[in-house]
């Protein structure tokens, strides 16, 4: 049993490569086209993290990947991206998509946010002379838009859910996570709010309007985001990259989305060896181009990799899965010495877990018997033996070891 899928939710407005993003990441047939609301559904895929397979540190010479993929020592870990459609101004106010938008974002872990860097979509997604638009703007409305969307619910009726708290002497806390939970919000998103509005401590009924308001810009820090700067590959994206990198408070990430997918097309029809994320590619028979691949090819090697390092979208997946939600990478099997499942598979199994995860923790979220009859687990790279509170670390080879079941 895998562990619970995270659920990333890529957004943008009309025409700034948010469709092209998703079909690169995932490989999947998605309509790509200019005009609003080309995506009228959330399309949900598989895109994948990266990251050194761990058979490469144990000197084995393969791995059996269950999920996801292993090419040339790096493991490609399977996770979910949703193309949400319905960004623009008043989504909050059901304009557009704005309720199935606002939906699809409620169910998200983490958010990555399209954004035309180099300025060439205007407000409403149509094509701009490169440089007219400020991307920034973009951040700014998702922002708007999450806040009041957030206020709206959490001031209705607020005057009688406060004086409810204080009369019966409910913890604040709990109360108000209780109340957020539609949301996708936790106690700790909530405590986090209080610090960032200065509320900690303080009694619901004594909240202002304002304070409600900067209890609400707290909380909609909650939905952890990153920015995927894309069409850096035009000259006029640079400055604009380097003032959202100095003005905005999320990771930026400069992205070709239109680069990696035309790379990934042609690794798939054996044209060139390329993995995503690489910061470069092979051409692996120069006499099957065309004089327009070549130059396509050419093209991208000049202006994204040597630019800028890689296409950018493998790497605002990792960052996004690895920094934002902060998991790690941990490695379940069933022989210790082995490395391999009860099928003699190797290292099969690539788990994506919240760092801070127990061993028990691990247990259960393979199987429930297996957490509920823990009795202890196995690092199978230093072939200790560990107790249910050993907190996992990144790479870990780990067997759970349980309490065989009763027979009845």
């Amino acid at each position: 049993m895998p562990p619970p899928e995270r659920l990333i939710g890529l957004v943008g407005k009309t025409n700034v490569g948010k469709s092209t993003f998703f079909a690169a990441a995932t490989m999947a047939t998605v309509e790509i086209g200019n005009r609003p609301f080309v995506t009228l559904e959330p399309s949900v895929g598989v895109g994948y993290v990266r990251k050194r397979c761990v058979h490469v540190e144990l000197g084995l010479p393969r791995c059996d990947p269950a999920s996801g993929f292993c090419l040339e020592g790096w493991r490609f870990i399977p996770v979910k991206l949703a193309d949400i459609p319905g960004l623009i101004p008043g989504a909050h106010e059901g304009k557009g998509l704005g309720n199935q938008f606002l939906d699809a974002i409620r169910r998200a872990d983490a958010v990555i946010l399209v954004v035309d860097a180099a300025g060439a979509t205007d407000a409403a997604g149509n094509p701009v002379p490169p440089g007219s638009y400020d991307p920034i703007e973009e951040v700014r409305w998702l922002e708007r838009e999450l806040e009041e969307w957030m206020y709206s619910i959490v001031q209705k009726d607020w005057d009688r859910f406060a004086m409810k708290v204080s009369t019966t002497g409910e913890n604040p806390v709990d109360a108000l996570a209780q109340r957020l939970s539609g949301l996708s919000v936790t106690r700790r998103h909530v405590e986090a709010a209080l610090k960032y509005a200065g509320l900690e401590g303080r009694q619901l009924t004594s909240w202002s309007r304002e304070d409600l308001r900067r209890f609400v810009a707290g909380l909609r820090r909650s939905k952890p985001m990153l920015i995927a700067a894309n069409k850096a590959d035009l000259p006029e994206a640079e400055d604009n990259i380097k003032r959202m990198r100095r003005e905005l408070e999320y990771p930026v990430v400069p992205t070709s989305a239109a680069a990696e997918l035309a790379l990934r097309k042609a690794a798939r029809a054996g044209l060139i060896r390329y993995i995503p994320g690489d910061s470069d590619f092979e051409i692996l028979d120069e006499s099957r181009l065309t004089s327009q691949q070549r130059r396509a090819l050419e093209y991208i090697r000049e202006n994204v990799l040597r630019r800028w390092g890689s296409t950018g979208v493998q790497e605002a997946i990792n960052r996004t899965v690895f920094e934002l939600l902060d998991m790690i990478v941990v490695y379940p099997v069933e022989d210790a010495n082995k490395f391999t499942d009860g099928r003699g598979r190797v290292l099969p199994d690539a788990y994506l877990v919240p760092r801070g995860t127990t061993a028990r923790q691990l247990a259960y979220m393979i199987h429930t018997d297996l957490g509920r009859t823990f009795l202890y687990a196995v690092n199978a790279k230093t072939k200790q033996r560990v107790g249910e509170d050993y907190v996992l670390q990144d790479g870990d080879v780990i067997k759970i070891v349980a309490a065989a079941a009763k027979r009845g």
